[in-house]
Order: structure tokens, then C-alpha cells, then sequence
């Protein structure tokens, strides 16, 4: 797949632009519709591609009779690069290179929720960042309840938000035999989370991630205690009273990911990094990962204290102009909020005895982005606001983004070579899914 190098982001609308001149293009191999609306009546588009033609599985728009494959984009508001990554590959299939891949269940059709959050994608505003304070400038990550792959886990069945509902439908309209969730960190290497292992996938992942320059982050908090068949591949663990959690508050298997096991699905997570840095695939052992938790426990207490003495100046009635303000006060209160379980966790008794310095980097950037973006957001509010504390806290944003990028030795990943690496993972995991069959 070719690029071009000054390639941006693509908003939502953008993506359902292509999308329709694809479909136009392609009339026998390439579908869009709308599959919904979100909160705020925005259009979540559903571009299907079938490589066979009209004769494949699920062509005729009947029921799926096996080997569909769902690719989510979109998920994360702050992680745009899945839209241009589902573009590219509907793009490779629609133009009559299918997937590889052999077996009972090859050859189904291709089904891209092109965003699957786009009220979230509205507020956050960095279609080309070129730095971490550029990018952090705009930041928005909603929080945990309103985004739609992890509501199911925080939020009672009747609560659900309708990009939840809409994502939850596809799933058991399609009954994929693969869905692929897109998404990115902002400073990190690449990896992907498994709901099921399927042999085979670290190698290719590997020797992509290689060949463009991508470090592979061998201990990714997300998956902190997950068993790891390869560098970078994490599979979720058993069920069970001993099973490993990550610093988070969400249950993987009450999220969207583990639906696609109702009808003998897996779910693959990739993850690309937008700055890449070597830190995080670094397998030396660390020489106390006890202390440097405590370290990193404490400077995140005292990070999220400055950003939480400055929240209170955000209270009153928001602008007229500028609506969104309340929905990145409920992001913040939310990040605000997951940081004093997470100090405990890692200051407690379960915290590791031994660990690689990939792991402890990678919890120290998990740690730092937390403070930041909770910071990042409630700048956003207070500037629309006119507030005078707007400034001391940009110096702090400023500050921290620049803390971040030396810390970690921060190298851009050109937006080509992540849409790349992530398109090379689909197509593996797909070709070696279908292998384990």
C-alpha cells in the first residue's frame, strides 16, 4: 500500500466522502450505509467490501454464512489514525487484491465502521500534530462510560449510549469471525491485544513493526499481566479469581471485544504509536521495579494535586460558544478520578517483584499521559472561558509535553508508516486467524 507523506488525519465526514466515491467506484464490490446516529445525530457509516463480488458471503446483504471480518476505527476520539488505516484497506480490497488467507471460512466480506465515536472525534481537533503539545493542544478522550467499546463494562444494559448499541448490533448482525479494533497511543511503540491467541501473528508483527521502525512495546500497561505468545502480543488471560487486570477500572470481557466470542469470534486490538520510542521495548531487567512504582506513584499524586487545584476554577456556566466545554469537564473528572486507584495498585502488594525496563517505561508514559490530558482538557476550558488561570496551567501542558518527548526520546511516526504497520497487522491477523481454524 502506497501513501502520501503529507497525509493528515481524516475527519469523519471526510472518511464517509471517500467512502461513498469508493462505493461509487467499486458498485459491485463496495457498499455504504448508515448504520445509526450518535447522541448527537452524527452518522456512524459502515463501508462494506466484498472481494469476491456480490456472490460472497453476506454479498446479497442476507445473513452472514461465515468468515466476515468487522474493523472498528474510531473508537478512541484521541486515536484518529484507525479511519485512515479501515480507508486503506477497504481501498486494497475493494480494488480486487482480497486478503490472503485459506479455509472454510475465507473469502466473507470486509465491514468498516468508519468512526465509531463522532461526537467524540468533533472535539478532538488534530488532523496533523507535529508535536506531543500540538496534539495535546486539542486533546479529548471522553470518559470511560461515554466511549463505546467500554461502556458495556461500566454501565448497566438500559445506560448504553447509542454508538455502543449500534457497534453491539453490527457485531451480532455480522457474526465476525474476526473484529479488528483500531487504535493508537501517542507515545509508545506498537502492539496488539488478543481476546483469543492465534499462532503465528507475532512473527509477521514483528518483522513489520522492523522494517518501518516501530518499536514493539513488550510491556504494555493495557495488558499488564496478560500471557504474551511474542513480543508485543498480549492474549487475555483466563477467567478466574487470580486473573491479571491492567491499572484500569474496565472488565475487558463486558466490552465490546469479547462480544464477537457469541458467535465463535476473536477480537484483535492494534495499537500504533504516533512517537515512537525505544524505551518501551527494552528487555533488560530493571534493577527495582518496587521503587521506581513508588517513584512514579508519587509523581503522579503530586502531578494530578496541581491539575485538581486549578479544576475548581472551571466551574460556572459555560460559554455560548463553546458547547463542548461540559463534555471535557466529565474527561476530566473522570481521569481525575481512575488516579488514586491506580497509585495504590502500583504501591501495593501486588505490584511487581521483577520486571523488564519496557514495563516500568511503559507504566511511567501511562502515568504522565494520565495528569497530561486531564491537564490538556481543562486548559481547553478554561481559555474558552477567558479564566486567568489559563496561563499557569498552559506553562504546566507545556511543560509536561516537553518533559514527555525528552524523557522518552521522542521520533514521529510518519501518519503513512503508522497506516502502514496497522494495515500489515489486519491482514496477518486475518490471514493467520484463518490458519488456527
Amino acid at each position: 500500500m502506497t501513501h502520501h507523506q503529507d497525509m493528515r488525519y481524516p475527519t469523519p465526514r471526510e472518511l464517509a466522502q471517500a467512502a461513498r466515491a469508493l462505493a461509487d467506484e467499486h458498485p459491485r464490490r463496495a457498499r455504504l450505509r448508515r448504520a445509526g446516529s450518535s447522541r448527537a445525530g452524527e452518522p456512524l457509516w459502515l463501508l462494506s467490501v466484498h472481494p469476491c463480488g456480490p456472490g460472497g458471503p453476506g454479498g446479497s446483504g442476507s445473513a452472514p454464512d461465515g468468515g466476515e471480518v468487522l474493523v472498528v476505527a474510531g473508537a478512541h476520539a484521541n486515536e484518529p489514525v484507525g479511519g485512515a488505516t479501515a480507508l486503506a484497506l477497504a481501498r486494497h480490497l475493494a480494488a480486487g487484491r482480497p486478503a490472503p488467507g485459506s479455509g472454510p471460512r475465507a473469502g466473507g466480506g470486509w465491514h468498516f465502521l468508519l468512526c465509531a465515536d463522532p461526537d467524540g472525534a468533533a472535539l478532538h481537533r488534530t488532523p496533523q500534530p507535529r508535536s506531543l503539545l500540538d496534539y495535546h493542544r486539542s486533546f479529548y478522550r471522553p470518559p470511560g462510560p461515554e466511549q463505546p467499546e467500554w461502556a458495556p463494562s461500566l454501565l448497566p444494559p438500559d445506560r448504553l449510549p447509542p454508538e455502543t448499541r449500534i457497534l453491539t448490533g453490527l457485531i451480532d448482525e455480522l457474526r465476525p469471525v474476526l473484529q479488528v479494533s483500531l487504535h493508537a497511543t501517542d507515545l509508545g511503540g506498537s502492539w496488539v491485544q488478543l481476546t483469543r491467541d492465534i499462532p503465528g501473528l507475532a512473527e509477521p508483527f514483528a518483522k513489520s513493526a522492523a522494517e518501518l521502525r516501530i518499536p514493539v512495546e513488550t510491556g504494555a500497561s493495557d495488558a499488564a499481566g496478560w500471557p504474551s505468545p511474542g513480543p508485543g502480543v498480549f492474549v487475555l488471560p483466563p477467567a478466574g479469581p487470580d486473573a491479571p487486570r491492567s491499572f484500569h477500572p474496565e472488565d475487558t470481557r463486558l466490552s465490546t471485544w469479547y462480544r464477537a466470542h457469541r458467535h465463535a469470534g476473536a477480537t484483535a486490538v492494534v495499537e500504533v504509536p504516533m512517537w515512537a520510542s525505544d524505551l518501551v521495548d527494552d528487555p533488560a531487567p530493571h534493577p527495582d521495579p518496587r521503587g521506581a512504582l513508588r517513584t512514579l506513584a508519587d509523581r503522579l499524586t503530586r502531578d494530578a494535586a496541581l491539575v485538581a487545584a486549578v479544576r475548581h476554577h472551571a466551574d460556572g456556566p459555560p460559554a455560548e460558544d463553546d458547547p463542548g466545554s461540559e463534555a471535557l469537564l466529565r474527561a476530566v473528572d473522570w481521569t481525575l478520578g481512575l488516579i488514586p486507584g491506580i497509585t495504590t495498585e502500583w504501591t501495593g502488594p501486588a505490584a511487581p517483584a521483577e520486571a523488564t525496563a519496557a514495563r516500568i517505561h511503559s507504566i511511567d508514559a501511562f502515568g504522565r499521559r494520565l495528569s497530561l490530558r486531564a491537564a490538556a482538557m481543562l486548559l481547553r476550558v478554561l481559555r474558552g472561558r477567558g479564566h486567568p488561570a489559563a496561563a499557569g496551567l498552559d506553562r504546566l501542558v507545556t511543560g509536561w509535553c516537553t518533559d514527555f518527548a525528552a524523557r522518552f526520546q521522542a521520533r514521529p511516526v510518519p501518519i503513512p508508516t503508522q497506516v502502514e504497520h496497522q494495515s500489515r497487522t489486519v491482514l496477518a491477523t486475518y490471514t493467520h486467524l484463518l490458519r488456527s481454524l
